[in-house]
């Protein structure tokens, strides 16, 4: 008993290459959120290191400028 009509080879190929491309744009969405991801944990981290910086000095009792010179005195 016939199931249905049997695909061509040429169908199948084509099927099977929107597939693909449909499978790689996938891929391209999800790469592109991940790189956004990576620069905004990036970001997160500058922020945690300027924190850190900012009680360090406050806990020696500094400004921003005192740690300029130091930093500016040691060319």
């Amino acid at each position: 008993m016939p199931r249905g009509v049997r695909k061509s080879s040429l169908l199948k190929l084509q099927e099977e290459l929107k597939n693909t491309q449909d499978a790689i744009e996938q891929y391209k969405a999800a790469i592109k959120t991940q790189e956004e991801r990576a620069k905004q944990i990036q970001e997160e981290i500058k922020l945690e290191e300027f924190k850190e910086i900012s009680a360090i000095l406050e806990e020696k009792n500094m400004s921003v400028t005192d740690l300029k010179e130091i930093l500016l005195s040691k060319d």
